[in-house]
Order: structure tokens, then C-alpha cells, then sequence
């Protein structure tokens, strides 16, 4: 089993789309590990997002994660962050394929719902950002 980060980003909280987002990931057989919900403050997103520090959207991004509260969870299953990708659909929700999350609740590139880890690499990284190891099923 592999774990991967996944994140409601504030477009959708404000929407109400959380209880949506998990009835697609459970119905998908993914199982929710932990989940909490928060309100990151700009110095966090900046941390969390550094990797992104010399990209031009990188001010708005952080600007866009701090706006609002965001669902973090950590998800299980066989491929998890492949699968979650895939779930999760292309980052512009123009380009997303018919059926992902991002094509039906992403509202454009930068406002696109969602957020999974990339490699297994920075999903560890980015399950101990926000989760301590009590906070999470074993």
C-alpha cells in the first residue's frame, strides 16, 4: 500500500464540494488515513509550495492557498499517487479528462480543487508537513 497527500484547495471548500470530493475518493477504494481541516496562513503555503519559489505563479499560488480553509488528507491504496493523479485528472481543468475531479470542480488553472503529491519522494514530505504520525491510521 502507498500513501499520498491530497488536498481540497479553498475553491472548493467554499463551494461545499468536500463531502463530494470523498464520496469520489472512497468510491474510487481509496482509504482516508487522515484528514483535518486548516487554514493555511501565507508563511505556511510558502513553506509547503518552496519548490515553486522562483516559478512567476508562485506569489499567487500561495496567495490562493492562504484565501481560504483546505481539506488535507493522506490517502492509501495500491499506486496511490499515480491513482490520486489520475482521480485528480490535468492540473487546468480545460485539459482534464472527462470524469476527474478537476475537470468537473476545477474552475481554472491556478483554482483547480485539488492537490496530490507527485513521487514518492515528496509525498513523505508532504504528509509529515502537515500530519504527525498520531494523526494517522495505521
Amino acid at each position: 500500500m502507498e500513501r499520498t497527500l491530497a488536498i481540497i484547495k479553498p475553491d472548493a471548500v467554499s463551494r461545499n464540494l468536500i463531502g463530494s470530493f470523498i464520496s469520489r475518493i472512497e468510491s474510487n477504494e481509496f482509504n482516508v488515513v487522515a484528514i483535518k481541516r486548516a487554514w493555511l496562513t501565507k508563511g505556511l503555503a510558502e513553506r509547503f509550495y518552496a519548490v515553486h519559489k522562483e516559478r512567476p505563479f508562485f506569489n499567487s499560488l500561495t496567495d490562493f492557498m492562504s484565501s481560504g480553509p483546505v481539506v488535507l488528507m493522506v490517502l492509501e491504496h495500491e499506486n496511490a499517487i499515480m491513482g490520486w493523479r489520475e482521480l485528480m485528472g490535468a492540473t487546468n481543468p480545460a485539459e482534464a479528462a472527462e470524469g476527474t475531479i478537476r475537470k468537473e470542480f476545477g474552475l481554472d488553472l491556478e483554482r483547480n480543487s485539488s492537490h496530490g503529491s507527485d513521487s514518492p519522494e515528496n509525498a513523505a514530505f508532504e504528509i509529515k508537513f502537515f500530519f504527525s504520525e498520531t494523526e494517522i491510521l495505521p
